[in-house]
């Protein structure tokens, strides 16, 4: 039997626990979890809820505040031994996440808790259970283009905000009717598209809009053309719920194909573009809406 995702996971963080004075790379710790970068990438940022390079920082940030308040060790001192490579990058980071420094920090004289690490184990949500399958289809989509609009955002919760924020803009202002040569002319079938990763920055862009099937005379400020190679899928169809729980099921769904449909399914992301797709199931005047969600998947070497 595989092993359990989320031992994987946690294994990881004990890793970070250990080493968090050394230099942590998501090579490294992918390694340690024994996944491909990109889908350890995914993986722990569903489960967790954040990059592992923004729970390294935030960890280390963490015991830091921890050692200025009951220590009296030097601030440089303390620097190093979380991994903070000098003592001005070392400032910048405590007051992002403090908004003081560390020297007003111990001046002020506040005594944090001893922030604990992340423990997957026990928040593990809904145990897969043999004979319990999550249903889903595997597609090959050949190349397709998409005309639309589209942001640079963060995995840093910022996406958390962004993204409906665009979204609610898209649909307040009706920029789908701005959108020409669509592939489904009758039934409007828009795409919400994640693609161009930079791990190292946790960022990418989204990207809404529609299948196109030419960019011919494309106008209108801020729309974009955009086309994606052919790719293999595992399409999820979300449950029908109310309107009103229809954000809480796709991500429901998302948390579900990451920490219990890829670890016993033979597959890893394949780090390109997935999207979510929104066709006629998904109009609010239904009593229940549903969506597709398509993860790029390759079978584990």
């Amino acid at each position: 039997m595989k092993q359990d995702y989320l031992v994987q996971i946690q294994q990881t963080i004990d890793y970070i626990e250990a080493h968090i004075s050394e230099e942590l790379s998501l090579s490294r710790l992918a390694q340690v979890a024994r996944l491909s970068d990109f889908h350890f990438h995914r993986v722990f940022l569903s489960m967790a809820g954040e990059t592992v390079m923004e729970y390294v920082r935030k960890r280390r940030l963490a015991i830091s505040a921890y050692q200025v308040a009951y220590s009296d060790a030097k601030l440089i001192d303390i620097a190093l031994d979380a991994g903070f490579q000098n003592h001005e990058t070392f400032t910048r980071a405590f007051k992002r996440m403090f908004e003081m420094t560390p020297g007003e920090y111990r001046k002020r004289e506040i005594k944090p808790p001893a922030y604990s690490r992340l423990n997957m184990l026990q928040r593990k949500y809904n145990p897969y259970l043999g004979g319990i399958r999550m249903e889903y289809k595997i597609i090959t989509k050949p190349a397709f283009k998409v005309i639309g609009y589209e942001i640079r955002t963060r995995a840093n919760g910022d996406n958390h905000k962004e993204i409906p924020a665009f979204w609610q803009e898209y649909i307040q202002k009706e920029l789908y009717k701005n959108i020409p040569n669509r592939v489904h002319k009758d039934s409007p079938v828009e795409l919400g598209i994640c693609y161009n990763f930079d791990m190292g920055s946790d960022s990418f862009s989204y990207l809404i809009g529609m299948e196109a099937e030419t960019f011919d005379g494309v106008e209108g400020e801020g729309l974009v053309c955009r086309e994606f190679d052919g790719a293999e899928y595992a399409v999820f169809t979300t449950p029908k719920v109310p309107r009103e729980q229809f954000s809480s099921s796709i991500q429901n769904t998302w948390m579900t194909v990451f920490g219990e449909w890829f670890p016993h399914s033979g597959y890893e992301h394949a780090g390109t573009p997935e999207f979510e797709l929104y066709d006629e199931r998904s109009n609010p005047e239904l009593a229940e809406i549903q969506m597709d969600i398509y993860v790029p998947v390759k079978k584990k070497a």
